[in-house]
């Protein structure tokens, strides 16, 4: 595995690569990362979907905002965890300045987005979305869309989804979240 490569700080648009030792300790690249998906709109909107509807005496929705900061906690210790035994097993990354943080704010991060394609009700949700184009009212876009188009809202993915909205150019966005 190259861990140069895929520890890269260069993100969508740089013209040079960025080296981790170089990066200034208070605001690392991989915190950039993390802070750019916590003020999108993409992640904003989970806070309006339910994860987990309450059968219980409490009130309490769990939304998937809150899920996905939780996720995000877990990731982040278990990133630092594996960083180190990483870190222990190619002492090179430490002299190019990575540290057993720097992988746990890039799972961190990661654990943060991960539900941001995903419909309303997960899976099962993905699977209504399908049926609904393959056997339902959907089925009458089947000729306005391209065959490649079609087959993507049958067999939709909320991962796939997610990965769509963090990288696609929207106005006043160049490159998603980069």
């Amino acid at each position: 595995m190259n861990w140069e490569q895929l520890l890269s700080l260069k993100r969508f648009g740089d013209t040079q690569k960025r080296e981790r030792i170089a990066q200034d300790e208070t605001r690392l690249g991989f915190d950039v990362d993390y802070d750019r998906i916590i003020f999108s709109s993409a992640f904003r909107s989970l806070q309006d979907k339910t994860q987990v509807i309450p059968l219980s005496e409490t009130d309490f929705v769990h939304t998937r905002l809150t899920h996905s900061l939780e996720v995000s906690v877990v990731g982040r210790t278990l990133g630092r965890r594996v960083g180190k035994a990483l870190l222990e097993r190619h002492p090179n990354l430490q002299k190019l300045g990575y540290t057993f943080n720097d992988f746990g704010a890039i799972v961190g991060a990661a654990s943060l987005m991960h539900d941001i394609g995903n419909p309303p009700f997960g899976h099962s949700g993905e699977k209504a979305i399908g049926e609904y184009f393959k056997s339902g009212n959907g089925s009458k876009y089947k000729e306005q869309l391209s065959a490649k188009e079609y087959q993507d809202l049958i067999d939709f993915e909320g991962n796939a989804n997610g990965f769509k909205i963090l990288t696609e150019t929207r106005k006043g966005v160049s490159g998603g979240l980069r």
